[in-house]
Order: C-alpha cells, then structure tokens, then sequence
C-alpha cells in the first residue's frame, strides 16, 4: 500500500494544474474495514482466533450445562420424549450462551443455504434468539456440541491465516494429519454429547460413559459393558459408524498418498537440527549404489566426523536399491535423501544447505555427453555459491576445459587430468595407479592380515599408509629437527619412527613442496606432510628395552632417544650402520659391512655416507637438467632424425587453466600431416612403426577421441626432468580423427603421432607398431561408459584386453574400467584355483567392512587396471585433509610448484643388494642425491595352477602335465625359481626337438587317408598359443610388415607384483625391485660451480655400482 493517497499531475507545455485523487474507493468506512478485518492478514488471524475461542467456549458451556442437568426435575417417567426436547438451563448459563451468539456471512445468501457451516450456525443461533423474546422457550434442547465442527473450520482458516502472516509455508502432510485428527475428535465429541443427551430418556448415561462408549466402539473393540438403550440413541450410534466409515477413509487415503510423496521428495531437513547439529550436502544428478557406499565408507571412516549428518539432494527419485541401504540402521539415523534440484532455493532451503558444513557437487561420469554434464555440475556450483555463500564447495569436473568455470569453489578435482597424468605415469612409474588409489584410500592396514599368503600381508599392512600432516612444532616426530636440513629431518625420522616425510609448507607461503632438499633449513613453523600408518596424534610413543617388544607395532617408532640399545642389536634391527644415536657406544670395526665369502673373502662393502645436519654443496650430486643438457650436447648425433630438442614451456595450451610445465620441445611445429603415423607426406615416407627406427619403446594410447584431457598424458612423459635418451615414443590410436586444435597442442612436442584405428582392429594395432611398444593404455570410452545393465559399461573393452592379452603376452596393457567391480574379468583364467582363492579373500575383506575389498587381486596391485571412481575418495578426503590435492597434483606432474620435487623410479639390480635394506637404501639416497623413497613396486614369480603357454606335445605328456597342475594348485605357493617352459626358453626348445625327433620316428602313414588323419591329428595337437601366433605373423605379411620383432612366446603370465608404500626399515631388498622416489626439483638449487669434478663423479659411480645416473639403476 503506497504511504501517500494523493498525487498531482502536472501537464507539461500548460500552465493549468489538474488534482487527482487516486484509491478513492478505498477511502470508504466500509473499504476501510475490510481492508483492516479480510485483506490484512494479521487483522484477518486475530479475527479468526476470536471466532475459534467463542466456539470453544460454546462447547464448553455444554459440558458445562449437562453437568447441572438433572433429568428428574424434568420429568420423573424413565421413557418420556420431553427427557429429549426439554432440558434443565440455569439462567447464568442461558445468559452466557446468548451473548456468545456469532454468525458470519460471505459472499450470496442463496449459496449459504447449501453449506453444512450455514446450515450448523442457524442450528444453534436461532433457538437462542427465539428464547430472549419467548422465555418458556428457554430450557428447549439445543445441540450446541455441533459447534466442535464450526471451532474445527475455524482452526483450519486461522492455522492457514497464520502461516500466511509470518510468510512461511507448511508441509501438506502437516495439514492432513491436523485435519485427521481434527476430525476423530470431532466425531467422538459429538457422539459422546449426543448419546449422553439422548440416554436421558433412557439409562441416564453420564458424559464419560458416553465418551467411554465412543472410544469402545471406533476402536472396534467392542466390550459390550456399556451400550444404548433406547432407539434414538441407537440410530444415531448408526449414523456415526456410516460418517466414520465415509468420511476417515478418505482422510486416510490422501494421508497415505501425502506420506508417499513425501518419502520420495525425502522430506525436510528442520532448522533446528541444522543449527544444533553438523551436516554436509551431496549434490548429484542421479544416485547409484557404488556411488553412496564408497562415499559414505570414506566420509564416515574418519573418527571425528562419526557425528555428522549427510544430506543427498538429487533431482530423481530414490532408487530401490539405494532405499534399502538407507534403511539400514548404520545409515538410516545419518543419511536423509531429499529428492529436489539444487538450482531450486526452496529445495536447497530443505537441505539448509546455508547451515552445511560442506558440499559435496559431483558429476556424472556414466551420461554419454560429459561435456552436458559438466554444465549441469557448474550450474549446481553457481547455484550452491548464490545461496550460500560462506558455504565450502567440493566439486568434481570431468573435462578440463570447464574447470575454470568453478575456480572459485574451494577444491575442485579434474577428472581427466588426473585419470590422464596417472595412466602417464604408470607407464615410467609401475603402478602409479594403485600407489595413489591407496594413499587417498582409508584405511587401518588390517586387509590380508589372516592370508597365508606372505605377500599378502606385507601388501595389505602397508596399503594402511596415508598422508598427514603436522606443524612442526607440535610434532615428537619431527620436532627436534628444527634447523636440520629437510633431507636430515626425513631420514632421521624414518630411522627412528618410520614415518615418511616427503613434503613441507613454510608458514608465509601457501605452496606445498615435494622433497625440497637439503638446502632447505627446517623451521619451527613449518608444516609437514608425511606417510605413515596413521597420524601422530593417534600414535603411542613406547620406549622398548627388548628387541623382542618390539615385534607387532609396525609403523611405529622404535628407537627414541632416551631408549639406550646396543649399536649390534640396532645395527640387525635396522640393518643400516649410519645411525644418529644421542650416545653412541664405540663404532669399533663396524663401519663397513663385509662382504659375503661368494663374493670374494676379503673384500669388503662400500660404505654408505651419513646425512648431513646442513646441505655440504660438494656432497650432492649435480642436477639432473645440468647432465642433461650435456647428454644432450654430446649425443645430439645419435638422436633420430638428428633432430634436437628444447627445453621450454609448450606454446599452445588445449584449455584454460593447465599449469604450465617445463618440457622437451621440438625447435620448430611439426607439420601436421608429419603428425600421422600410418600415412607418408613431403616431409616422410613412414607408414609404421617400424620404418621410424625408434630407439625405445612405444606407448600407445587408445582413446574414442582427442579431447583437451589427453593433453596431460603427454606433458609428464616429455617434462624436463625426464632424461633425453628415455624419452618413449607416443602413439595415439584414436576412434576418430583428431581437430586441428588439438594437433595444434601437441605438435611442439617430440615423438608424439597419431592414427585412426580402434584395439579390435588387429591391423590396426599391427600398424601402430604394438609389437615395439612397452605399454598399451587402454582409455574408458565415453560412449560405452552408460549401458542399460549395470556393470556392462565394461563388457566390450574387457573382452577386447583380453584378446590382446592372448596375442601379445610381453606388452603390459593398462586398462581404464568404468566399474572397478569389473578388474576381477582382467587377465580371466577360468580354471585358476589361485585367482578363485582371491576372490573368496575379495569378499571376506568386503564383509569385514574394508574399503580396499579389490586391492588382492593380481591386475589391481600390478597396476594393470585403474577405473576413476576410485579417485572419488580424494575429493571426499580433502573434506578433512584440505592438502591432498595439491600433494597428489605434485605428485602426478599436474602442477610444477618452483623448488617442488617430482616422482620417478629407480631398479634394484645386483649390483645394488649389497645395499640389503629398506632402510640402508633410504640413507643411501639421501646422503648421496638427496632423494626419498617412499615405496617399493615388487614383482615375483609364482606358480599359478594352470599354465596355457605350455606346448602340448601328445595327450599322455598333457595329461601328466595337467596333473602336476593339480598337485601345484594345492601348494599355491610362490617359487621364484620355477621350471615353468613358459619361463625357460631352452626348456622349451628342447621340447619341441624332442616332438620333432619323436614325430621322425614314428612310421609313415601307407595311404592317403592315413596321411590327412595324421595331419588333422597334428593340427588338433597344436597348442592355442601357437595358433594365436600364426595369426599374427600372417597378418603382418599381409600388411608387408617383419615378423621379426614378434616375441611369440615370451609372456609374464607366472609373476605377480604389488606395491608396498612405505614399507619397515629392515624389509630385505629383492632383486628387480623398482623404488619410488620423490627427486628434488633441479631447477631449484643451481649448483655454485657449474663444474663437477671427475674425482666426486668416479666416487659416486663406485657407490652405486659403477653404474651412471643415465641408466636409472641405483
């Protein structure tokens, strides 16, 4: 309503001035009392509310008269109608009720008539009017209870009235279920005032019998002690059952339809348990079962956040199989769906999501159009942001390209960068996949604890490893490191407590650094990232004064300081000679290790250099970008193509927002026919792999298409650090042809091809040169990721893997899975007793309430297999752990922070087992190149059941063959000197002269028919693997390939491998092993001389072995 009623006109161009006066019609008596009693809602409520309270007090002024009633001073007949029509009234009590008369009027008096409201009012406000001009007429019955109904109308229209004045809405169900009971006390009331009323020419029965018969009989349960006698009182108990049976049906049918629908829009979060209590949000599009298990398991796993509630706000209904876990009890009291769109306040409303904690915004990977999902998690991001501002958002983004969309959300994961920049590394890194899958997973280290399997519980103890992180100063672990050297710190407190520090924050900057140094002087208020089996905070420090004590408490510290052990006893525990003891006994003679008498009796073992307090500059190895450059001065000839390469920042990036990396560069843009690796230009004549001359080995990338995502496949594999002479060749073996914009990206890179082809193609692969690759990485497709049956997403890419693992036994394949249920169809074997055994430990782990159920089996802890969803946990980790983003991103060669360390490997050969130890090995790399390891990839050989790359020669030596089987799927135990053909070449050779000599002697068939039984017979004796072997040798000719790179034979199917993170000091190295190490930035520290003198270089070869840095062994 405007403040002011008048206004004036001015009429430009004329002097005359008209006055007009507006709302005139509201400027009425009555205008003006309808405005204050209708139209105004407040006046309307305190209108509403008197009207209630005279009903009210009506009905109570019944009671009120029956209780004064005495039927006898009526007439003392016990039958007489006039008990029915004439009652006893005092005159205060007729007063009373003449002056609460009130009656309302709306709208056509016509229409009123035929409303039941009218029809009561006039019930009981005429005979009352009647009587104050006729007295006699004053104690005639009047059924004023019927004012119950009238009070129950009124009540209604106030509660509406009400909700409207403080502008807030209630729930339908609210509203049905007032009006139920509104209703069933209604009938009651006017059955127990009606009976009483008519019984008085009957029994005389009391207001309580008669409420007591009521309740009796709705209730059906009928005892019969109390009942009408006379026919009135009867009818009308008739007519009551017949309302009941009419009316409460239908009060009930629309509240069971109200509650459906309130089950499947999941209700409301009230804002009294938001304020009172924490809770987080989880925005998605659709709601899967795997989805909500791996993120509540991984929310929940934390202890401190055991009192949180989870909101699910999703725009579709609840599916049947999430609905039965959310009624579980361990999920039905902390998990509350809500069916609702996040682009909706009112829906985001119902969640309080301004109150949350956190929310979680995740996409959905399963639409065939990732790029339309992406749109639909970057609106709910916008959305979320617009309604809540100081709320945390954790979103999740497929593409890169749509990252910086939501930058301004507080922890964002790529899906692609990472799932690219993993695979990358998996193929110079073993098993980066399950290295990362393990650190951002939850878990105790308990899985595998109860195998007989010994390499099962060495792999599940140190899966329980994670990152944490403490300051400085409130650490026991690192705490007396202050003003150490970074190296010192991390060596040292490996040493004494088994943790693994790899990274620290000072308190004035906000980048998180990998491996600084030695350089880097630790300071009181820094902060630092470590693994280990848990966090210190949750650690018990126990002095041990037994060896024997210590037995049982892996990951914790054995050796403090005021504990005081012999230096032999610590010396066989840690295995290392170089240790910082606060009083140290006498060294004695024990300064070098001797060496074993096979090696020679009076030799003795290069000793390991202790770790220096402050970075010695002479006493660390030159920089690998420096060596570099050298090499690459100096074999610039040997090259291919005699073409050199740069080191500079690529000048094309694909999307928005990619850190910029330091690479190896091409001086100048490749062409982009020269681009192609299957068809010859003007500039080359190659048409495969072959013809190029690689110098390594391939990978090669099978990918749908090129998107912007595998831009950061190629980046960590051509980034500076990565020495000239191991740079692999990439092939991209793509669906579809890729867009100039993306050749645009990576044509300033060396060595880098495509070809249109797909992996159920044998041609193509051929063509791409498989047979000279490494590693073949096989990407999920987005248009097989959603299928009508769940899990089938998988079914055509596992199939095709498989067929590649027939065909090229030798080349490891690494598989993205939508579903990472599926890895256990990776490498199948049906008749494998071992991989059976897996399987059965599989579901005991998953019974057990393990997060990690999947890591037993072979192509997940080989790092064969990596499905995305595992990567969901680190989004959900960050909620507690806000670092392990950008510890992870570090670590993938996501971002390159200046003076952070990078991830690389380095093989144990026989040269380095003198080394012997976990810990010796930690000591030798931080006193000489000032890396940290922080795990093992391990690889044995193992007797599997069945062995298919055996050459069947006759049925008798098959049989004998498949009974050995037997009797070594029994054993199931691991052989590293196995007599597996398979595994011996010479064996095998042998074998096969012997079936040759065999076939020599037998006799030559007489006649023809005999001739083609023998040669059918010599087909069907033909092992499969040969028969795969032909296929590929003819299709090679086919294609005027040579057959002579083709290993038809060499397979890795008897070895398993595994990952140890972090595993004890005294664990024995083994050969082949391969070491993950986090080597300091180059570019960090310049040396002072850029000279390095040959007497500090012959020293360091004679340290390792007398092997060079160049060869990446230790």
């Amino acid at each position: 309503m405007l403040a002011c009623n008048t206004s004036a006109l001015t009429c430009c161009g004329s002097s005359h001035r008209v006055q007009v006066e507006f709302y005139v019609n509201e400027n009425t008596f009555k205008e003006r009392l309808k405005l204050f009693f209708i139209k105004n809602q407040r006046s309307s409520l305190r209108i509403r509310l008197f009207n209630f309270a005279l009903k009210i007090l009506t009905c109570a002024l019944y009671i009120l008269r029956v209780s004064l009633d005495n039927p006898k001073e009526v007439n003392s007949n016990p039958w007489s109608e006039e008990l029915i029509f004439w009652v006893t009234r005092r005159e205060p009590v007729w007063a009373i009720q003449v002056s609460c008369l009130e009656s309302s009027f709306q709208g056509n008096i016509w229409e009123q008539f035929f409303q039941i409201s009218f029809i009561l009012e006039m019930i009981n406000t005429v005979p009352f009017i009647i009587t104050i001009f006729w007295p006699p007429l004053r104690n005639i019955f009047v059924p004023v209870f019927l004012n119950c109904w009238l009070a129950k109308g009124a009540l209604e229209n106030m509660i509406n009235d009400f909700h409207r004045a403080i502008q807030r809405t209630h729930s339908a169900m609210f509203n049905q279920v007032f009006i139920l009971i509104c209703t069933l006390l209604c009938l009651v009331f006017t059955g127990a005032c009606g009976i009483q009323h008519l019984e008085r020419a009957g029994k005389n029965l009391s207001l309580f019998d008669s409420f007591y018969f009521c309740i009796v009989t709705f209730s059906t349960v009928g005892y019969g002690d109390v009942t009408p006698q006379i026919w009135p009182s009867q009818l009308l108990v008739v007519i009551l059952i017949c309302v009941a049976l009419v009316v409460l049906p239908l009060q009930f049918e629309e509240l069971a339809y109200l509650w459906m629908e309130s089950q499947k829009l999941g209700g409301n979060y009230s804002r009294h348990r938001a304020q009172t209590e924490k809770h987080v949000v989880l925005c998605v599009s659709s709601l899967k079962i795997d989805l909500l298990m791996d993120f509540l398991n991984e929310f929940y796993a934390h202890p401190r956040l055991q009192d949180y509630y989870v909101v699910i706000l999703c725009p579709t209904e609840i599916d049947i199989q999430v609905r039965r876990i959310l009624q579980i009890p361990l999920w039905s009291q902390r998990v509350i769906y809500l069916q609702g769109s996040a682009l909706k306040d009112q829906d985001l409303m119902r969640a309080k999501m301004d109150d949350a904690e956190a929310c979680f915004i995740l996409s959905s990977r399963n639409e065939v159009d990732r790029t339309a999902a992406d749109h639909q998690t970057i609106l709910r991001a916008w959305a979320a942001k617009d309604f809540a501002p100081n709320c945390p958002l954790y979103v999740q983004i497929l593409k890169p390209e749509n990252k910086f969309h939501v930058k301004f959300a507080d922890h964002v994961v790529c899906e692609e960068e990472f799932k690219y920049a993993m695979l990358a590394l998996n193929c110079v890194c073993p098993a980066t996949s399950t290295l990362v899958t393990l650190l951002v997973h939850t878990s105790r280290g308990q899985e595998g604890q109860l195998s007989p399997e010994q390499w099962q519980k060495m792999y599940g103890r140190c899966s329980g490893n994670e990152v944490y992180h403490i300051r400085l100063a409130d650490s026991k672990f690192f705490g007396e490191y202050d003003g150490k050297s970074f190296t010192y710190a991390s060596f040292h407190a490996h040493k004494k407590y088994g943790v693994c520090l790899i990274g620290v924050k000072r308190e004035d900057n906000k980048s998180i650094l990998l491996n600084p140094g030695p350089r880097h002087i630790m300071a009181a208020s820094d902060t630092c990232y470590y693994i280990n089996i848990t966090k210190e905070e949750n650690s018990a420090f126990i002095f041990k004064q037994e060896e024997k004590n210590s037995k049982g408490l892996p990951g914790t510290g054995l050796y403090d300081a005021p504990s005081r052990l012999p230096v032999h006893s610590i010396i066989a525990s840690m295995g290392t000679v170089a240790i910082d003891l606060q009083h140290p006994d006498p060294p004695e003679e024990s300064s070098k290790l001797a060496v074993p008498a096979e090696n020679g009796a009076g030799s003795r073992r290069p000793s390991i250099a202790p770790v220096l307090e402050i970075a010695d500059s002479t006493a660390i190895l030159p920089c690998d970008l420096l060596s570099d450059q050298s090499e690459d001065e100096t074999n610039q000839s040997d090259e291919e193509g005699s073409v050199g390469f740069v080191k500079g920042y690529p000048p094309n990036s694909p999307y928005i927002g990619s850190s910029p990396t330091l690479c190896h560069l091409l001086p100048q843009k490749a062409p982009f026919c020269c681009l192609r690796l299957d068809k010859g230009c003007t500039h080359n004549s190659f048409e495969d792999a072959k013809a190029y001359g690689f110098r390594n080995k391939l990978i090669i990338v099978s990918a749908e298409t090129a998107g912007n995502g595998l831009y950061n496949f190629i980046v960590p594999l051509r980034a500076y650090y990565r020495p000239r002479k191991e740079l692999n060749p990439i092939v991209l073996l793509l669906d579809y042809p890729p867009d100039n914009h993306f050749l645009e990206a990576i044509c300033c890179f060396p060595m880098v091809y495509f070809m249109a082809g797909t992996i159920d193609n044998l041609d193509n692969l051929l063509q791409c040169g498989i047979i000279y690759a490494d590693n073949l990485v096989v990407v999920d497709k987005e248009s097989t990721m959603s299928a009508e049956e769940d899990y089938m997403a998988d079914a055509k890419t596992i199939v095709n893997v498989q067929t590649m693992f027939r065909l090229f036994p030798s080349l490891s394949i690494i598989t993205e899975l939508t579903h990472p249920s599926n890895m256990r169809f990776m490498q199948f074997r049906a008749k494998d007793c071992y991989s059976l055994a897996l399987s059965k430990l599989e579901k005991i782990e998953r019974d057990k309430g393990s997060n990690l159920a999947f890591m037993f089996r072979l192509p997940f802890a080989a790092g064969r297999v990596f499905s995305i969803s595992m990567l969901d946990t680190l989004l959900y980790q960050s909620f507690v752990k806000d670092f392990v983003i950008a510890i992870m991103r570090l670590l993938l060669g996501l971002d390159t922070t200046p003076g952070s360390g990078y991830l690389c490997v380095m093989k144990i050969t026989e040269e380095d087992l003198w080394i012997r130890t976990y810990g010796r090995l930690f000591q030798k790399f931080c006193s000489s190149s000032a890396e940290i390891p922080i795990g093992i990839y391990r690889t044995e050989s193992h007797m599997f059941s069945t062995s298919e790359s055996q050459v069947s020669v006759n049925v008798d030596q098959g049989e004998e063959l498949r009974e050995r089987g037997d009797s070594w799927k029994k054993k199931a135990q691991r052989n590293s000197t196995t007599s597996d053909q398979s595994d011996h070449p010479l064996l095998r050779k042998k074998s096969m002269q012997w079936a040759r000599r065999l076939s020599r002697k037998s006799n030559k068939p007489g006649s023809r028919a005999e001739r083609i039984s023998q040669q059918r017979h010599n087909l069907y004796r033909r092992s499969e693997r040969q028969e795969l072997s032909e296929l590929v040798k003819n299709r090679m000719k086919h294609l005027g390939l040579p057959t002579v790179g083709y290993d038809e034979m060499n397979d890795h199917q008897n070895t398993l491998s595994y990952v140890l993170i972090n595993p004890p000091p005294d664990t024995m190295l083994e050969l082949n092993d391969i070491v993950y190490i986090i080597r300091p930035d180059p570019l960090a520290h310049m040396p002072e001389d850029s000279q390095v003198g040959p007497a500090h270089s012959t020293r360091i070869q004679q340290d390792f072995g007398a092997e060079t840095r160049d060869e990446t062994h230790l």
